[in-house]
């Protein structure tokens, strides 16, 4: 069977994305999953997305992981979504969408999709690290010298540590301050398992870490990540945090058949 696909990128998080409201493609399926998400011998990816029909929202997300389980929010898989539900001519340029996480509204201005993600109502602080929920858990850590850092070694050692071990492992997110309001941010991501090139969930929990620590007095701030920038902005309201919102391009790369 051919499989239409179209591939999607944000910032180098890279998606395969099907628009399955029809509800053919078989979500059960996890070594198709992750046999199209192989950069070998599939189309390569960081996951994949479908879009579905929803009863509450314009559309539905449902995403896997490239090991082909489905999984927690993506923040920059939400933000490719979205544009692509517009290239659909499913919205223009507002949105209300259903992910497993809940209802997500997002916006579309020039060419960034700004994302509005849920809110945290608790960071907990340890001596060396933070670790919170942006929709998927997040470990965050600063370390001193972060173009030289094993972050694939070390990502994978927190992930499947202790600290993690009932809670399914986390992402782990190696952290530089540039300035008040700029920080440099490298993600291992549980399910990829490597490095990525860019979090949307996890700068998102840098960010907001960062400002609970007071490492910085802004709250609208710049990531650098190894796929470009994007920027988090929020609303800081008694030790939670509302009106969160994820910014950045989403870029349509190509579509294609693959044969499933």
């Amino acid at each position: 069977m051919l499989q239409e696909f179209y591939k999607y990128q944000g910032t180098g998080n890279d998606f395969v994305l099907i628009d399955n409201r029809q509800l053919s493609f078989s979500k059960s399926n996890t070594a198709l999953i992750n046999h199209i998400c192989d950069r070998r011998f599939g189309i390569g990816a960081d996951g994949l997305i479908l879009l579905e029909p929803s009863e509450k929202s314009d559309f539905k997300m449902v995403y896997f992981n490239a090991d082909g389980n489905e999984s927690t929010m993506c923040g920059n898989g939400g933000r490719c979504i979205v544009a692509f539900a517009k290239f659909l001519n499913i919205i223009e340029n507002d949105t209300t969408f259903e992910a497993i996480d809940g209802l997500h509204y997002a916006k579309i201005e020039e060419d960034n999709v700004h994302l509005q993600m849920i809110d945290v109502t608790h960071i907990n602080e340890e001596q060396s690290y933070s670790f919170l929920n942006t929709g998927s858990p997040h470990h965050v850590q600063l370390v001193d010298d972060l173009s030289d850092y094993d972050v694939f070694k070390e990502g994978s050692k927190i992930r499947y540590s202790n600290l993690y071990k009932d809670d399914n492992g986390t992402n782990v997110n190696f952290v530089t301050k540039n300035d008040n309001n700029s920080f440099r941010v490298r993600t291992y991501e549980r399910g990829v398992e490597n490095e990525t090139l860019s979090c949307g969930t996890g700068v998102t929990a840098v960010a907001l870490a960062m400002y609970n620590k007071g490492l910085t007095t802004s709250t609208f701030i710049n990531l650098q990540v190894e796929g470009g920038e994007l920027k988090v902005s929020f609303n800081p309201n008694n030790n939670a945090y509302t009106n969160i919102f994820l910014i950045g391009k989403a870029t349509q790369v190509f579509k294609g058949e693959i044969i499933c």
